[in-house]
């Protein structure tokens, strides 16, 4: 059973090139001092998540993340 630390909805920020088979989906703040508090994020967290090549995903894209302890 897994449990649930944190689950939250925010704007992805930037998309990084990290090399030919990966990418980094982020929102540090880079842009602010903080990533925005929002209703889907009211603890304005920030993340660097990496992903597969072809997600499809840019900046301004809204994404839910889940944390669990497995």
């Amino acid at each position: 059973m897994a449990d649930k630390i944190i689950e939250f909805v925010s704007d992805i920020e930037f998309v990084a090139n990290i090399d030919e088979k990966k990418d980094c989906l982020m929102n540090q703040g880079t842009q602010s001092d903080e990533a925005a508090v929002t209703e889907g994020n009211p603890l304005g967290l920030w993340y660097n998540i990496d992903v597969p090549k072809g997600h499809g995903m840019s900046a301004g894209d809204k994404i839910r993340i889940i944390i669990e302890k497995v």
